[in-house]
């Protein structure tokens, strides 16, 4: 017998900004997919600094709870992806269309949270 679960998917919905030089921006606002399907949460991010070291992060995010970190990418090394996350939850950092994908493969009730896509500042002040 098929189970039929609709799981809703929520993004950020705003650029974030630091220091007015780098954002992040997840053009989709919501998304709804059954129970073992497999969905991708868009990404995109823009750098004005000159360093090649960029740094991108998913959270992912339950009602009424902090964030949890997901994965990391860094664009001269793999990054790291929690040991929870590692069987179904995928990103690849493409540093020439300036994307991180995020892959959630066979889909679980469990994944209906708030998901954020974060860049680490690659200009520091002080």
């Amino acid at each position: 017998m098929e189970k039929w679960v609709t799981i809703t998917l929520f993004f950020t919905a705003q650029d974030l900004v630091c220091w007015g030089q780098d954002r992040v921006e997840q053009p989709s606002r919501e998304m709804t997919a059954n129970e073992a399907d497999q969905v991708t949460l868009m990404c995109n991010y823009t750098t004005k600094a000159t360093s090649t070291n960029t740094y991108l992060f998913w959270y992912k995010q339950l009602s009424n709870k902090s964030p949890t970190f997901i994965l990391n990418k860094i664009s001269f090394s793999e990054g790291t992806t929690e040991s929870d996350f590692k069987k179904r939850f995928n990103a690849t950092l493409d540093t020439t269309s300036r994307t991180v994908p995020l892959m959630i493969k066979n889909l679980l009730v469990s994944d209906s949270a708030v998901y954020y896509c974060a860049l680490r500042p690659t200009v520091t002040e002080t």
